[in-house]
């Protein structure tokens, strides 16, 4: 199967590693990954922080960087979810609404693209220890991915996972949020990364390498032997 690569503009920057393991991965399941170096961000930033105009310009030129013929896959629930719910809301009743649906119906986090789309869950990937997965609320609540990244990671030889109390609630992130409202950000990153510790986990892995950037900060300051990792990652490791 053709499929086009997006890697968002974070992960571009502060995660390359991770996007190339994504590559790694995706052509072990049999994919043969295109990649367009003119891509650029999704638009989600501009269009969180109020600036809608803004945003449909960088959401005009994504839906004009990808071709609507081939599945497009994502290391990030939270661009993907963007794409798919958001969209619509910025190009209504204009020349773009076909595309936009088009493209809605045709872009996935890896996870979810693996398992769902593929229907391969096993990488025979390796990593030894114990971890827990944090469900980040873009994957769940927008794009409901639950059960996925856990298939995949079950698979994982040497992996135990084990779930954590609170799984389901925010990590603090949210983008601008963290900004804004800097104190319940760090609160709700706080009592997630005590989630994971109680757990006894080295590993915490999830989706979302924005959900897992906040928590490593927060893990770091405090000295804590807890690692974040992206599923990505997390699949690659071994072969």
């Amino acid at each position: 199967m053709n499929v086009q690569l997006f890697i968002p503009c974070f992960v571009d920057q502060l995660y390359p590693q991770t996007a190339f393991n994504m590559i790694k991965v995706l052509e072990k399941a049999g994919c043969r990954v295109n990649y367009n170096p003119a891509q650029t961000c999704c638009g989600q930033p501009a269009f969180n922080a109020g600036f809608w105009d803004d945003a449909r310009a960088v959401c005009a030129k994504f839906l004009k960087d990808f071709t609507i013929d081939q599945p497009i896959v994502a290391p990030s629930a939270s661009c993907v979810g963007f794409v798919r719910n958001y969209y619509t809301k910025l190009f209504d009743n204009s020349s773009y609404h076909n595309d936009v649906k088009a493209i809605s119906n045709n872009i996935f986090e890896l996870s979810e693209f693996l398992v769902n789309k593929l229907g391969v869950t096993n990488f025979n990937s390796t990593l030894e220890g114990k971890a827990t997965y944090h469900d980040s609320c873009a994957g769940l609540r927008e794009c409901k991915i639950k059960n996925e990244p856990r298939q995949l990671l079950q698979n994982v030889k040497g992996l135990e996972i084990v779930e954590m109390e609170d799984v389901e609630t925010c990590c603090g992130f949210g983008g601008t949020f963290a900004v804004k409202f800097e104190p319940i950000s760090i609160g709700m990153g706080e009592q997630k990364v005590e989630h994971a510790l109680a757990t006894g986990a080295q590993y915490l892995i999830s989706t979302d390498l924005s959900c897992l950037m906040h928590l490593q900060g927060y893990i770091d300051k405090k000295g804590h032997n807890l690692k974040t990792l992206h599923i990505a990652d997390v699949l690659a490791n071994g072969w």
